[in-house]
Parts: C-alpha cells; structure tokens; sequence
C-alpha cells in the first residue's frame, strides 16, 4: 500500500470511526452518571478514554496531515449526533409525566389504570378554572405507550414529562411473575444499601 493512501485516507477513516466511537460512549456515559449507573458509566468511561488516547497519539503523530484535524472533528460531531440516538434507544431510567386537563381526567386516569400505569390526581385552579392534575411515574421505554393513551383520550391535554433520578418504590422494578418480583427486590436493598 502507498504511503500517501494510507495517510490521506486510512489514517483519517480510523481516527474518524474511533472518535465516533468514544463520543458516543462519552455521551451514554454521561446520561449513565445522571441516571445513578455508577458501574457501567466508569466501564464505558475505560474504554472512551483509551480510545481518546489512541486517537490523539495519531494526531501528534500527523500534525502536518489536516485530514486527521478534519477527521478528529468529523468523528466528535458524529459521536455527539449516535450517542444521543443511542441513549435515545435504550431510554434509560424513569420519567415523570404530568398531565393538566380541565375535562376526561377521570377518564384518563382509568385508561391509564387499565393499561398498568399508576396516577395520582390533584384538584387545582388554571388561569382559566378548575383542572386536573395527573401524575405518573413510569419507565422512559413507556413514554409512547402513556401518550398514545392521552392522544386517544383527550388529544389537547397539556402534558410536561422530566427525568426521575430516584424513587423510593421497589414495585416500579416489578415485572410479571414471581422471577421479576425477586429481582425487583434484591435490585431495591442493594440500591438502599448504596444511598446509606
């Protein structure tokens, strides 16, 4: 292989997919820390960092070869745009939905009842009269689920939806069947034991 091939173009195509690479990680790293993942975030956070290295040692290596530089760049923006997606796609975590309504909050309530989601309700004054408040705490993964369900009940809902980075309700973890109600268990002691 040609020397000018594989400065021009090998070398700037593996800078590129590893800066990718170790952006992404970067930034499901980042969502991990503020989710709790303590463990998880510091192996992602290994491996981001030894692909870092292995790309900024080539770029000392190459300073004269600005395909590298466009490379470095090309890979972080590219990283930055996966990671998101990838994080995205996981939907790690729990998210809190609230719901303003004037009318059909009992009826949402009940469908969201019906669907296995859990509400609490509060009376409370709008600029325009009396509403309905509903909150529910939920899985990021159940976030479309919970929105079809408004979208079909009562379209115009206002709703907000945050992140939720703890809760004190083991039964949240609760899947069907005996295996995930053990699990959800051992999961909630060893997260107490953490935050003691």
């Amino acid at each position: 292989m040609p020397n000018w091939a594989f400065d021009y173009i090998l070398l700037p195509l593996g800078i590129y997919l590893a800066r990718m690479t170790d952006v992404s990680i970067g930034t499901v790293r980042i969502i991990l820390i503020s989710r709790e993942r303590k463990i998880l975030a510091a192996m992602l956070g290994f491996v981001e960092v030894l692909l870092w290295l292995i790309v900024i040692t080539q770029i000392m290596r190459n300073l004269s070869n600005v395909f590298c530089y466009i490379a470095y760049a090309g890979g972080f923006a590219t990283g930055t745009f996966l990671g998101m997606v990838v994080e995205e796609k996981l939907a790690l975590g729990h998210s809190l939905i609230r719901i303003i309504v004037p009318e059909k909050g009992e009826e949402i309530v009940q469908n969201l009842a019906q669907a296995g989601y859990r509400t609490t309700t509060l009376e409370a004054q709008g600029a325009r009269g009396p509403v309905k408040v509903i909150l529910s705490l939920l899985r990021r993964k159940d976030i479309s689920i919970v929105l079809g369900i408004l979208k079909n009940t009562a379209p115009g809902a206002f709703y907000t939806i945050e992140n939720a980075r703890k809760t004190s309700d083991p039964e949240l973890w609760k899947t069907s069947g005996q295996e995930g109600e053990s699990f959800a268990r051992i999961l909630w002691r060893r997260q107490s034991r953490i935050r003691k």
